[in-house]
């Protein structure tokens, strides 16, 4: 992994600004020494806001950027000037991103469109001038709001990648294979297990123009949620996906055993899966004779539909991508507008987490000092001594 470019899991910390001080000014000009109040308002600190990207796959442009901080507000001056707002830092992530507080575990948001934009960390308000605060009785004010100070948060980003089809299977299963004969992606592919380190995606062209998005994910075993291999770590691709398509080789000696485990490591990561449309493909199918196929059927899984194929030889390709397409477009199936939004994120087990932010090297705790210069009087105003003078006799 230290070679690839797919990077799926950072963690940084944000700062929106603090808001800008309220001036507390007497407006002092010849042959006008009773001007009375004028300060200005402060300006508003600067929002951290993620948007959505669809030119983004990866986090990468975020694993070297782990500071992310907005502008403060400018403090208010005399005249009535307001201060200038703080810029917003905006954060590019690509769609299918979630948002998690490092801290907690807590979910906080999700980014699945393009030009999706939430705020993340609200930017301070600026603090009112004095000339806000002159009444018949007080006309001379010496006093103004200072500005709301800073947020901050340690959030962690995970990618899901946004696919109809996720491929489930054992390493050497031909994951890999197939997403390279039914569509232009060309994984790596080899003669030994987790050739596959990275998430792939290919768009796979159907009849009359029509195409579906397939996610292929690193291969799992049997213990992957107890960290065996690659755990469980990739499955979170497949999250979002429409429909799993399961993938067992022809010369294993127990089809259905061998889906059962899969099953079974799927609900250890997150039983909500059990819920998505399934479909079984038995690879390599080409080693099999029309005999053999007939006696394996029996022992297959009757409760999800199967077909025989093999991604060298062309063998039942077209017949799944059939299935497929037919699973997809059920009523039951579609994963809409509505529908995605019902799409639950569960709060992360701090143990869990820890343990994650270990194995991926994102355990290093962000500890600041930064001068805070309000630290001494919260209402420490910029002025000029002269105009505490009060001469008008009030």
């Amino acid at each position: 992994m230290a070679e690839s470019n797919f990077v799926d899991y950072v963690k940084i910390y944000c700062r929106s600004g603090k808001g800008g001080r309220g001036s507390v000014h007497m407006r002092r000009e010849k042959y006008m020494p009773n001007g009375g109040p004028d300060g200005g308002d402060g300006g508003r600190g600067g929002h951290v806001i993620l948007r959505g990207n669809r030119n983004y796959w990866t986090l990468l442009h975020l694993k070297y950027e782990r500071h992310v901080f907005a502008e403060n507000g400018e403090n208010g001056s005399r005249n009535k000037s307001f201060g200038k707002d703080g810029a917003d830092k905006v954060i590019e992530v690509p769609c299918g991103t979630v948002v998690y507080n490092a801290e907690t575990g807590e979910y906080v948001c999700d980014i699945t469109e393009h030009g999706q934009e939430v705020i993340l960390l609200k930017g301070g308000r600026g603090g009112l001038g004095n000339w806000h605060f002159r009444t018949a009785t007080r006309q001379a004010p010496r006093f103004a709001q200072p500005g709301e100070p800073m947020q901050e948060m340690t959030v962690i980003l995970e990618l899901k990648l946004l696919a109809d089809v996720g491929l489930v299977g054992f390493p050497n299963a031909g994951k890999s294979t197939l997403l390279s004969v039914v569509s232009a992606a060309r994984p790596k592919i080899a003669n030994y297990p987790f050739t596959t380190l990275e998430p792939n995606l290919g768009i796979v062209p159907y009849h009359e123009g029509k195409s579906f998005v397939m996610a292929d994910i690193p291969g799992i075993i049997e213990g992957a949620s107890e960290g065996k291999g690659l755990g469980l770590r990739f499955l979170r691709h497949i999250e979002r996906n429409s429909l799993l398509l399961f993938m067992v080789p022809g010369d294993t000696e127990d089809i259905k055993k061998e889906y059962e485990i899969l099953l079974g490591e799927l609900t250890n990561f997150n039983p909500e899966l059990l819920d998505k449309q399934r479909v079984l493909a038995i690879t390599k199918s080409d080693m099999l004779d029309d005999e053999l196929i007939q006696l394996l059927i029996p022992s297959l899984p009757q409760d999800v539909p199967y077909v025989f194929i093999s991604s060298v030889t062309g063998m039942g390709i077209q017949e799944l991508k059939n299935i497929l397409w037919a699973e997809l477009n059920k009523e039951s199936n579609r994963l809409d507008d509505i529908h995605a939004e019902t799409i639950v994120h569960r709060p992360k087990n701090m143990q869990v987490l820890q343990q994650e932010l270990h194995d991926l090297g994102e355990d290093e705790e962000f500890d600041y000092e930064y001068e805070d210069e309000d630290a001494d009087d919260d209402i420490d105003y910029e002025y000029e001594e002269e105009d505490w003078d009060d001469t008008s006799g009030r």
